[in-house]
């Protein structure tokens, strides 16, 4: 009997939420089902893990905003934490008004190439349009033989990410209404 094929899954946190709030996902009263998301992506494979990668809000100007989207994030994490997501944290810049994040993709792409090194996948999963992940993806194919599915979203998918990886999906608004769920 042969062995299943190992998946790592790994998102990009906050590009996944830009690219979620572009088309309206989730609707109001609803929440993102991250851990069906991710069943669904993996289909009949074997899990080996799935991390998400955040940088972390600070309430710098000490506004009840800034406490409420501490707390909306600390509770996000919280609950991905016990659905079994690994959480790695990144930093957050914040640059006259414009908000930055830092680290993210790099620890991303390290943990993509040490995935592949250390033989603990088959197949990466990787939910981001971030194309500063071109290189670790380059190298986790050509010089490992990896695979590596790229996921994106909406009208606007990286291209750049589509034509480097092995297989790419991309899911619509329609497509993405089936993974909401009642608020809690």
């Amino acid at each position: 009997m042969s062995r299943k094929e190992m998946v790592a899954v790994y998102i990009d946190g906050g590009n996944l939420y830009r690219r979620l709030k572009e088309m309206g996902i989730p609707e109001n009263s609803k929440r993102f089902d991250f851990s069906a998301f991710v069943d669904y992506l993996v289909g009949d494979r074997a899990l080996f893990s799935k991390r998400y990668y955040i940088g972390i809000v600070r309430n710098v100007d000490k506004s009840e905003k800034g406490k409420k989207m501490e707390r909306s994030q600390q509770k996000l994490l919280s609950n991905l934490e016990l659905e079994g997501f690994i959480i790695k944290r990144g930093r957050i810049m914040y640059d006259d008004g414009r908000i930055r994040e830092k680290g993210v993709d790099v620890k991303l792409s390290v943990d993509l190439v040490i995935g592949a090194v250390d033989n603990l996948y088959d197949t990466a999963i990787v939910v981001s349009s971030d194309t500063d992940l071109i290189p670790a993806i380059q190298y986790v194919q050509e010089a490992k033989n990896k695979i590596v599915e790229y996921v994106g979203f909406g009208t606007n998918p990286s291209l750049g990410l589509i034509g480097i990886s092995k297989l790419a999906r991309t899911f619509a608004k329609t497509d993405l209404i089936r993974f909401q769920k009642d608020s809690q």
